[in-house]
């Protein structure tokens, strides 16, 4: 099992090699600028963007999951990220036209950064990794169906709230202390 583990992170060390620094900026400035952010996901990506959520509340934004019963409204000035890795999903098609007409601005991440969903946002942060979408060839990554990109989003995800707490100076001990009671 250990040859597996090492090929996997192989695998997504080759992946995150090709990752674009300016895409990652942009998406920083776009989270850095939103007076709230709304996130949304799918399946094993939705997993992935709730811990992306959970790590920008412990920064100290105001942030909402789409479907938890407390969301507010977005508008002028927030931000809605998705993500789609195949580059679109019914779902998020929808929430992104709802969000752009209410004005708020939207961020992609992608795999597929010419897919349906990338083309209608605003930024666009592609992660060059195999999805669900693409491993019907029975070549590729040795993990199963999308976890590829999914594991490259854990990742990425991380370094995006480094890169905000750097650039909103959050120490550790303030994220620390947001962190919930009720475990």
């Amino acid at each position: 099992m250990q040859a597996t583990c090492l090929k996997a992170l192989e695998e997504l060390g080759a992946a995150l090699s090709r990752l674009d620094d300016d895409a990652m900026r942009a998406a920083i400035d776009e989270i850095v600028a939103a007076d709230r952010i709304a996130l949304y996901g799918v399946g094993r990506e939705g997993l992935q963007i709730k811990g992306l959520g959970m790590r920008l509340f412990h920064l100290g934004l105001k942030v909402a999951m789409v479907g938890d019963m407390t969301t507010p409204p977005v508008g002028k000035g927030d931000l809605l990220i998705v993500s789609a890795g195949p580059g679109n999903f019914s779902t998020v098609a929808a929430l992104m036209g709802v969000a752009k007409s209410a004005g708020a601005r939207t961020l992609v991440v992608t795999a597929q950064p010419d897919g349906a969903a990338p083309k209608a946002a605003d930024t666009v942060l592609p992660v060059p990794a195999q999805t669900m979408a693409d491993d019907q060839t029975g070549e590729g990554s040795i993990l199963p169906m999308g976890s590829l990109f999914e594991g490259a989003e854990f990742i990425v995800f991380e370094a995006l709230v480094i890169g905000v707490r750097d650039r909103l100076k959050v120490t550790p001990e303030a994220m620390r202390a947001r962190h919930t009671n009720l475990e």
